[in-house]
């Protein structure tokens, strides 16, 4: 008997002795653990965009997607309950001119014809209370917009809402005066139904403002937000383009030169009084206004700076910087018998290209790019879209490090697009597009910020976590 316990603790004993080898066999042979970084978003091509025209009757409207998508995809133009074109192949320009009263136009596209998507509205009237060169950027649904320019004293102002989503959006417009923020009697928040359009007059809300800063927010849903100033004494007519959000750091691109008046508008929009050091970017340099250097913006409110004698002579762009967040404008006023007016705003750098829908030359037509580099040089490649023929190869543009450069764009016969995309190796580029008109009594004109293109989207990463199944 004690010889067979014996054995039998001889056998665990070698049991182990196994056991302990084979555990030193595999982690000795096992891969080092390796280090690998943490998964970033990803950059997928964009396969659904919607835009709004917030006023097309009676503007010419230009649709286009650029050239290079791939597989199938369709875009589809709609004006009330008409369907006014559908497209189906990218890289070429759809451009006409909507029948009057037909209020918004949506522009809806999905699949390869959804990647860098754009639509834009322009309207060119010569006499009476719409006379000007008016032009906007058709805007997608978001939860927040932010509109700077004239206010309801100087000027007949417009907010045009529009919800293109299926679901309910309540809306609440805050306006922001010379003097700080503006309650209106009749309230700001509104709700508006799917597929809904409306229409606010700023004046019904806030009706002293010389100057304004807009914000149209949801707490629910999305809208589009645009808005059209109508100057009083015949002074001209355009959009507001819509700015970047409040920020420490702001360019305001595509200021065009020549004659006429320039006027800053700066707001605070937080809860503390702020200064705004302001640089002038031009093609000569970088510099600051003599005796301008500085604006004292008090919180939740809107300043205004002069800068005709400043900048009006070339094209430029500001650079704002400040303690506080703010928003930023600049009003442009043509010159002549009877004046036009133009707006530009801040806007983000186009680190993924940019794509300007509608552009004329010739005759006394002109369509010139304005673009800045704030910080290093930048380099970008524009190729032209025409709406009829075949597409001319693109140019190459380099600009200079802290400095503005006016690129006047070729003659076309018809209205052409125009896309901007930077090449490798390129610092941060800002711009705008000017379109101007010359007319016997004046010059007619429009600028527009030059916008990130809805090329590209950033996914989030995908990662294994036991919240996707524990409550």
């Amino acid at each position: 008997m004690k010889s067979l316990i014996e054995n039998r603790f001889s056998l665990l004993a070698l049991v182990l002795v196994a056991l302990l080898a084979l555990y030193g066999v595999a982690s000795a042979t096992q891969p080092g653990a390796e280090t690998r970084p943490a998964p970033g978003p990803q950059r997928v091509p964009v396969a659904s965009v919607t835009a709004v025209c917030p006023d097309a009757g009676e503007a010419a409207v230009g649709v286009v997607t650029p050239p290079g998508g791939q597989g199938p995809g369709t875009t589809t133009i709609v004006a009330g309950d008409k369907t006014l074109q559908t497209l189906e192949a990218p890289g070429g320009l759809w451009q006409e001119k909507v029948p009057a009263k037909s209020g918004p136009l949506t522009v809806v596209s999905t699949g390869s014809m959804a990647a860098g998507l754009e639509s834009e509205q322009t309207r060119k009237e010569t006499s009476g209370k719409h006379r000007g060169l008016a032009g906007v950027r058709c805007v997608e649904p978001v939860a927040s917009t932010w509109l700077v320019g004239p206010g309801p004293a100087s000027a007949d102002v417009t907010i045009h809402l529009t919800n293109a989503d299926p679901a309910p959006a309540v809306v609440e417009i805050l306006v922001y005066s010379g003097e700080g923020p503006v309650v209106g009697d009749s309230g700001g928040v509104f709700t508006v139904k799917p597929g809904e359009s409306r229409t606010i007059k700023v004046g019904d809300l806030a009706p002293s403002p010389l100057v304004m800063a807009v914000e149209v927010r949801t707490s629910s849903g999305r809208v589009t937000a645009a808005a059209r100033a109508i100057m009083n004494g015949g002074r001209g007519v355009d959009w507001l383009p819509v700015s970047t959000a409040p920020a420490t750091r702001v360019v305001v691109p595509g200021i065009p030169g020549g004659g006429g008046k320039r006027e800053l508008l700066v707001a605070s929009v937080g809860e503390a009084d702020t200064l705004v050091e302001v640089k002038a970017l031009t093609p000569d340099g970088t510099y600051a206004l003599k005796d301008r250097e500085l604006v004292e913006v008090s919180a939740g409110s809107v300043a205004t700076l002069d800068l005709s004698t400043g900048i009006a002579g070339q094209p430029s762009a500001l650079l704002l910087t400040s303690d506080a967040p703010i928003v930023a404008g600049l009003t442009v006023t043509g010159t002549g018998k009877k004046g036009d007016v133009a707006f530009t705003a801040g806007a983000a750098p186009i680190d993924l290209g940019s794509v300007v829908a509608d552009n004329r030359t010739g005759k006394k037509q002109s369509s010139r790019l304005l673009l800045t580099a704030p910080d290093t040089a930048g380099k970008v490649s524009v190729q032209v879209l025409p709406r009829k023929g075949e597409a001319p190869e693109p140019f190459e543009v380099s600009v200079i490090a802290s400095r503005t450069k006016e690129v006047k764009l070729p003659k076309v016969d018809g209205p052409f697009a125009v896309v901007v995309l930077p090449l490798p190796g390129s610092g941060p580029v800002y711009g705008g597009r000017v379109m101007d008109e010359r007319v016997k009594d004046g010059l007619l004109l429009t600028a527009q910020p030059l916008a990130a293109a809805r090329l590209w989207a950033l996914v989030p990463p995908i990662t294994e976590s036991v919240s996707a199944v524990l409550p």
